[in-house]
């Protein structure tokens, strides 16, 4: 069944994907060029295997600003300073492409990238409503940003597209430092043991908020999927609250969003398992592939 869904959907994803991640000005030569020149990760990474799934990458996502917006600072930056309440769509074009040029961009790309990634935050600073000072560039807060992207892209492939092994979810947070020193992610971390023990030190400072919901209204209802995909949209956003560990969603008042049934999550995984072996030629991972002389299905033969 998978791969005659894969060929249904293969259209509708070639035609959207470059909506999803490619904000003006960029395009998939972005990935292609300079011939040769290696990402700041190997084409043999966990990495480039997670993120190369679109229903996991938008999943995930989802989950991990859901998050991300749980701490207070990194909050009230985020909806004070950024477009995402007035133009989701163009924000959520600028993050998928920042987190494909991360794994699969020219490094010398990839590097300027975030290096005016960076220069911008440095401006973004303020006080939450209770009266908490918070910058963009605290150390804690580019810790936890950094790490709960991690985490939301790597559950939500483990749980709907393929089963990751301890070892192999250790290396993707090792391998995740690449990015995180660039970033000014010093302490971010490096295996799952460490991804556990900041959940524990950050539960105190995560607390529910009305934004949480008013941005998850928002991903339900912004065109991000194509037309013919569109009624698949609810279905993926739920997916991402059940990524949420279920200590944190009661913690975040999350328990009354939507539950996925069983033949809801069903298909999610049946979405995610069709993504797997569906090769874009416009995706950045199969564009890395050409540029470092790789076949366009390097990534997903079986």
């Amino acid at each position: 069944m998978a791969p005659a869904l894969s060929e249904r959907l293969k259209r509708p994803f070639e035609t959207g994907l470059s909506r999803l991640i490619q904000p003006e000005g960029t395009g998939p030569g972005d990935f292609r060029w300079p011939a040769g020149e290696p990402a700041l990760l190997a084409p043999s990474s966990v990495s480039w295997r997670v993120f190369k799934n679109p229903v996991s990458l938008f999943v995930g996502g989802v989950a991990a600003v859901l998050l991300e917006l749980a701490e207070p600072g990194v909050r009230s930056g985020v909806w004070t300073h950024s477009t995402f309440r007035t133009h989701p769509l163009d924000r959520l074009r600028r993050t998928g492409y920042a987190a494909m040029m991360t794994v699969y961009g020219p490094r010398s790309r990839t590097e300027a990238m975030i290096a005016g990634i960076t220069r911008r935050h440095a401006q973004v600073q303020g006080h939450t409503p209770d009266g908490r000072p918070y910058r963009a560039t605290d150390p804690d807060l580019l810790d936890w940003v950094h790490a709960t992207a991690s985490f939301g892209f790597l559950e939500a492939y483990h749980l709907y597209v393929a089963s990751v092994s301890a070892a192999g979810r250790d290396t993707f947070y090792e391998e995740g430092q690449a990015a995180a020193v660039l970033y000014g992610a010093l302490s971010a971390p490096r295996s799952q043991a460490g991804m556990d023990a900041l959940f524990a030190r950050m539960s105190g400072r995560l607390e529910p908020s009305p934004i949480l919901h008013e941005f998850l209204h928002i991903v339900r209802r912004m065109p991000a999927l194509p037309l013919v995909l569109r009624p698949l949209q609810g279905l993926l956003v739920d997916a991402a609250v059940t990524v949420v560990p279920a200590p944190l969603r009661d913690r975040l008042d999350l328990g009354g969003a939507r539950r996925l049934s069983a033949w809801q999550r069903g298909v999610v995984r049946q979405a995610g398992a069709a993504m797997e072996r569906l090769v874009l030629v416009n995706h950045p991972a199969v564009q890395a592939s050409r540029r470092l002389g790789l076949p366009d299905d390097y990534l997903f033969r079986g």
